[in-house]
């Protein structure tokens, strides 16, 4: 059976991805910079209005998976798709970039593929309008005991963790991650996600996780005590490893009680999309292949960096000359 250096679990969506001004976004009544949520009816008029999109397979943790096996790691992904076109297209490109796509597209789906209209303004910021369709309704029937054993590192999705279902998945994921030895973690991915479920997020990362990551909003959200740094240690304080990101400032670990922090160069984005996503594939390449934690970090930083100087959550430079040329790989 094959084994996989990093599997994924995650809501499996279509990015639809145009240029946009911020007359457009008012007129449109979206919000700058941030994920919503939308119904059907909404997604599908705002689809309607993007002109010259690009589409390409996408989702939180999905990008943070094919940076990794852009890396090399051995991948695979969990994810819920129909059987229409854009599920299909979903699961081809993806399996065509090498990650293992391992549900095939559902063939008795009661909702469409999930899609995301993802808004690029001038000065980078993206604004994300996400119908989840069929992915939100992942759930432990759609995870293989085959895959989750044979995980080195299983890399969970927040989102996913707003219904009872995607509850119970990321728990049995866990454990059978654990269970074959490997090591689960969670990406937070919404601090408004640990509002509807704080108590849950940290039972869950106390008792199930090995590593958790987040942003500074994120990491902030789990306890709520109006400082970064009480908070970073009191997450520290139930789980293992805690890895802070600070958008263009300082990346914050905290492994076992102690702190290290990386220094970060600002940079401007192009598009901010997918710099998070990359971050975490770069430090779980790091992790995957036996580097210390500050060099996961950095390793992480350039490929955040490359990522937001262009268009497109994922990267499009070959991120092994770029950490070559750093001395963060042979």
């Amino acid at each position: 059976m094959k084994t996989y250096h990093l599997v994924g679990i995650g809501n499996a969506v279509v990015d639809i991805i145009a240029q946009a001004d911020d007359a457009f976004l008012a007129e449109m009544g979206i919000e700058k910079g941030i994920m919503q949520l939308v119904e059907r009816e909404r997604a599908e008029d705002l689809y309607s209005r993007m002109e010259a999109g690009v589409q390409m397979p996408g989702g939180s943790v999905a990008n943070t998976i094919a940076g990794a096996g852009a890396l090399g790691l051995d991948t695979a992904f969990i994810g819920r798709v129909r059987d229409d076109a854009p599920g299909r297209f979903y699961a081809d490109a993806m399996n065509d970039a090498g990650i293992d796509f391992v549900n095939a597209p559902a063939l008795d789906g009661a909702l469409p593929t999930s899609r995301s209209m993802i808004f690029v303004s001038a000065d980078g910021e993206r604004s994300m309008n996400t119908y989840l369709g069929i992915s939100a309704e992942l759930g432990p029937g759609d995870v293989p005991t085959a895959v989750t054993e044979r995980a080195q590192i299983m890399f969970l999705e927040g989102y996913l963790f707003d219904k009872p279902a995607g509850k119970a998945a990321f728990l049995e994921a866990a454990r059978q991650c654990r269970a074959g030895g490997g090591m689960p973690g969670i990406a937070i991915s919404d601090p408004f996600c640990v509002d509807r479920h704080r108590e849950d997020f940290l039972s869950l990362i106390e008792n199930e996780m090995d590593f958790v990551i987040g942003n500074e909003a994120e990491i902030r959200a789990l306890y709520r005590n109006g400082d970064l740094e009480s908070d970073l240690a009191q997450v520290g304080a139930i789980c293992p490893l805690v890895i802070c990101t600070r958008s263009g400032d300082e990346v914050s670990i905290v492994s076992e009680g102690s702190r290290i922090d990386i220094p970060v160069e600002k940079v401007k984005p192009v598009d901010a999309t997918g710099a998070g996503d990359q971050f975490a594939a770069g430090f779980l390449y790091g992790m995957a292949t036996g580097r210390d934690l500050e060099t996961c970090a950095q390793i992480g930083i350039i490929c955040a960096r490359e990522v937001i100087s262009h268009v497109g959550p994922r990267p499009e430079a070959d991120l092994r000359v770029l950490l070559r040329e750093r001395g963060l790989i042979a």
